[in-house]
């Protein structure tokens, strides 16, 4: 039986009218909102490659870190969205204690899709995680939660088995189907073009609904009212890794698709209470 998490938390806040307003599939993401680094010791700039898009803002706390949240952003997996919509989750996390690394990769029209954004998370975890304390978990939204769930099965393929492992994941609102996200056509058909086509091949090795189990657990948080990816992409994953024995909970949020990522917002106040479960 699927593992459900319902939550009534006090609100934290008002979240702005670009992350309430309602958007379509094609839509863009709101307006990235910016902050300061409350509670840090700094922030790193880390890169893992020679492109442009191949880096990584380590924020480290003041004190004992709690562990290591590697941030990865949304956008379809598309070039124009970029980190600047994992900044402000990254900055509100090391003010709670815990490493923040929000990720930068390269996307489809800027060098990435099938399988080099694989690549990409792959080597990210690995320039921030080797030496790492405590948890290590992936914290994704949108595109970036199919990326955080793909991770936790990364190293069962011989591409990309020579990197740090996981110890928990959390999708925001993630594509964890992509054969569904394909039919739909999902993002104006974003996830046909992630994937370069529909090989058989590529899906395996990508689509997290062909990964379950994970050997780690994993939290799908996802609203209700989403209109942009569907609350039964959370459902069938959740629904199936529990079926094979996975440790997975569905994280039932109101907010949209956007709420998850408003550090002002319930929705993430779900996602905090999470990580707090965690350590």
């Amino acid at each position: 039986m699927r593992r459900r998490t319902l939550l009534a938390l006090p609100a934290l806040g008002l979240m702005s009218s670009a992350l309430m307003s309602a958007c379509s599939e094609e839509s863009a993401v709101p307006d990235a909102p910016t902050a300061s680094d409350p509670g840090g010791g700094g922030v790193e700039r880390i890169t893992y490659g020679d492109d442009p898009s191949q880096w990584v803002d380590r924020h480290t706390p003041e004190g004992t870190s709690r562990g290591l949240v590697v941030v990865i952003h949304g956008g379809f997996w598309k070039a124009e969205y970029g980190a600047e919509y994992g900044a402000p989750l990254a900055e509100d996390l090391v003010g709670r204690g815990w490493t923040a690394a929000n990720v930068e990769y390269r996307r489809v029209g800027n060098g990435g899709g099938f399988p080099e954004t694989l690549d990409d998370i792959h080597a990210a975890i690995g320039a921030v995680a080797t030496d790492a304390t405590g948890p290590v978990i992936t914290l994704g939204h949108s595109a970036g939660g199919h990326l955080a769930t793909w991770a936790g099965a990364r190293a069962r393929f011989d591409r990309w088995a020579d990197g740090p492992a996981l110890t928990h994941v959390i999708s925001q609102a993630g594509v964890l189907d992509l054969q569904t996200a394909v039919a739909e056509g999902l993002g104006a058909d974003a996830a046909k073009a992630f994937l370069g086509g529909e090989a058989p091949a590529a899906y395996e090795q990508a689509d997290p609904l062909a990964q379950v189990p994970l050997d780690v657990p994993m939290w799908a948080v996802h609203a209700t009212d989403d209109d942009i990816v569907p609350f039964a992409q959370a459902t069938a994953y959740v629904d199936a890794a529990t079926a094979a024995g996975a440790e997975a909970t569905l994280v039932e949020v109101t907010g949209g698709h956007f709420g998850v990522i408003d550090p002002t917002s319930e929705a993430w106040a779900a996602c905090i209470a999470v990580l707090d479960a965690i350590a």
